[in-house]
């Protein structure tokens, strides 16, 4: 069902009769169909057909009397599935939304009951919308901070850690680059409104354009740094498995150098020649065991001085 707000202290629901009627600033969300069967009523100067199909980017683009463009929203609860998709289209006096889900009607409706304003305009609108957008990604970002600091501390603890771990280490490097790529995106929208080509926004109000780069830039820091953080983590992983990789040959080597010498004594002694008067002494075989057994507590003394254990 499509659905018409008007722009005033607050966004007020509306019909269309009454936005295209009426002189100020007013929002559509519409389907697909919808736009199909009313885009004449709307009067606007669009060059080409808009791809509602091919809505795999955020981006904006200028028409003889209109700025059209698509979104492509990461879901925050699952960031590499499946992305929330629409187009837009706006000039001087309106923003429609062409949305088949629910996604913009719920922002929409988000800013309608919390958003009043003292000085409203359609780019006060707009600025609200998208920071709805990434309202939530400070949060975001610091949950996966926090748990790239649990991953960190169970290696530092030298406690059990298994692939799950490092899959998830995976994941969060993962969703951290769609992240990036989605903010360079929203920079490069944040902009093209800036500019205001076809000086569809008051002067005055391109300011809000430039808070809301502003904050996309910042967070593309912490993405940054987040990111960098992964390669910090997976870095100290290695080295604890190395570490205990070199550990265990350690133990491996001084187990063979230990039983090096006895093999000897075993395989000396088991060739069994006739003229071996050690077999004719009846304390042979206590002496062999005493030998064996110095042997072997002094290698581990040796090995033990030597910090080999």
């Amino acid at each position: 069902m499509p659905m018409y707000y008007m722009i005033s202290d607050m966004l007020r629901e509306s019909t269309l009769n009454k936005c295209l009627k009426g002189d100020s600033p007013y929002v559509g969300v519409i389907s697909t169909q919808d736009w199909i069967e009313t885009r004449d009523k709307f009067d606007l100067g669009i060059d080409l057909d808009l791809d509602l199909i091919n809505m795999h980017t955020t981006k904006a683009e200028v028409n003889f009397d209109s700025l059209t463009g698509t979104f492509s929203i990461p879901d925050r609860s699952d960031i590499e599935g499946e992305p929330h998709q629409f187009a837009f289209v706006l000039d001087e006096k309106r923003i429609i939304f062409i949305d088949n889900s629910e996604y913009t009607n719920h922002i929409v409706r988000n800013i309608m009951h919390h958003k009043k304003w003292k000085a409203p305009s359609l780019e006060r609108f707009i600025y609200d919308f998208l920071e709805e957008i990434i309202g939530g990604d400070v949060s975001l970002l610091d949950r996966y901070e926090t748990e790239l600091t649990n991953i960190e501390k169970k290696i530092l603890e030298d406690t059990e850690h298994d692939d799950l771990e490092m899959t998830r280490l995976n994941d969060i490097r993962g969703d951290l680059l769609d992240l990036r790529t989605h903010y360079e995106q929203l920079l490069d929208l944040g902009q093209e409104f800036n500019e205001n080509e076809n000086n569809f926004f008051k002067k005055e109000n391109l300011r809000y354009f430039d808070m809301f780069t502003n904050r996309i830039m910042r967070l593309q820091d912490i993405v940054a740094s987040t990111r960098e953080y992964t390669v910090q983590v997976r870095d100290l992983y290695q080295t604890q498995i190395s570490a205990k990789q070199n550990r265990i040959m350690t133990v491996l080597t001084v187990v063979t150098t230990i039983f090096s010498p006895l093999t000897l004594i075993v395989g000396w002694y088991g060739m069994n020649f006739k003229y071996m008067p050690e077999f004719d002494y009846e304390y042979s075989y206590p002496i062999v065991i005493i030998v064996c057994i110095v042997i072997v507590v002094g290698l581990l003394i040796f090995f033990k001085k030597k910090k080999f254990l």
